[in-house]
């Protein structure tokens, strides 16, 4: 089963496109998910093979994971990874039975996505000063979040010739490798031409728009970072890249913007993952609504933020 494991990660990466964090997370739960099979096995028995996997033992794994206090989506995640395994062994006719498919997904808290106001988002792009280059190019890469509403491992994977200073556009290469080309402010193409201006010399053809200390591609990973760093100084405590993408929705979708033009700029495959933003809209409106309104009452079967009413 570790062979079959290699080559579905081979095939995530050459075939699907997946991002390197999909990657990652998919191998590593893939691994656990082994390690935890072959436990279950007498000693001295011969390695597990994906035929060996039924649903039961499945369900064992995810029992196990509850025990150790795993969240519900991290669980959920584990179990979409065994599924998708299944499905790529059973288009090679490795196996015709996905027992994964038998188990059903833990439920979810429903959680809407933490969005900032937009005061703090303002402020949020002031935080890195100075003319230093790093903060030329994390005030830049902030701008460049937030105006696009692109996913972090979008942004940095952006090469220079994907970038139009002129038009004030830019590709963005999303799941699946699928590419769109959403708009980029001014504000935004600003603080870019600033970060350029400051590098020993511009991102050419082929080279990442946003480099580190030694001139390669930043990873995710160091974005959220200096995210949650600078988020770190706003009243409501630190968030992630992911955040500015949610703020990007609910602030366009708060002045009016169209929501299918939302979903084309997010690059979501279904309008239903674009119209949880309407539900942040909501409770913002309701919030805005009892604290401002003389008569909002906050009385006994009177609304909450979330527009619910109270016992």
């Amino acid at each position: 089963m570790e062979k079959d494991v290699r080559a579905f990660v081979a095939f995530l990466k050459n075939e699907r496109g997946a991002s390197p964090e999909t990657i990652r997370a998919y191998h590593s739960d893939l691994r656990q998910f082994l390690a935890f099979a072959s436990s279950k096995r007498p000693a001295g028995t011969a390695p597990i093979k994906p035929t060996d996997v039924d649903p039961m033992l499945v369900r064992e794994y995810l029992y196990w994971l509850d025990r150790r206090q795993e969240q519900k989506s991290s669980m959920a995640r584990k179990l979409a990874a065994l599924r998708t395994f299944y499905r790529y062994l059973n288009r090679d006719k490795v196996r015709r039975v996905n027992p994964a498919a038998e188990v059903r997904t833990p439920k979810l808290p429903r959680r809407l996505p933490r969005v900032l106001t937009k005061d703090d988002a303002s402020a949020l792009m002031e935080f890195p000063d100075g003319d230093g280059l790093a903060a030329r190019r994390d005030r830049a890469i902030l701008e460049t979040l937030y105006s696009t509403g692109a996913r972090v491992s979008e942004v940095v994977g952006m090469n220079r010739e994907d970038l139009d200073l002129r038009e004030g556009l830019v590709r963005l290469r999303g799941k699946g490798r699928k590419e769109r080309i959403v708009p980029i402010g001014d504000v935004a193409l600003e603080t870019i031409r600033d970060y350029y201006a400051a590098l020993p010399r511009h991102a050419e053809h082929g080279q990442p728009v946003f480099r580190n200390a030694r001139g390669g591609r930043l990873t995710a990973r160091s974005v959220g970072r200096f995210v949650g760093k600078y988020s770190a100084r706003l009243s409501g405590g630190r968030v992630s890249p992911h955040a500015l993408r949610h703020s990007f929705a609910t602030h366009l979708l708060d002045e009016g913007a169209d929501l299918r033009a939302i979903q084309e700029m997010l690059g979501h495959a279904s309008l239903s993952t674009t119209q949880k933003y309407t539900h942040v809209a909501m409770d913002q409106l309701m919030k805005v609504y009892d604290q401002a309104h003389p008569r909002a009452g906050r009385a006994p079967g009177s609304r909450t933020p979330s527009g619910k009413t109270k016992p």
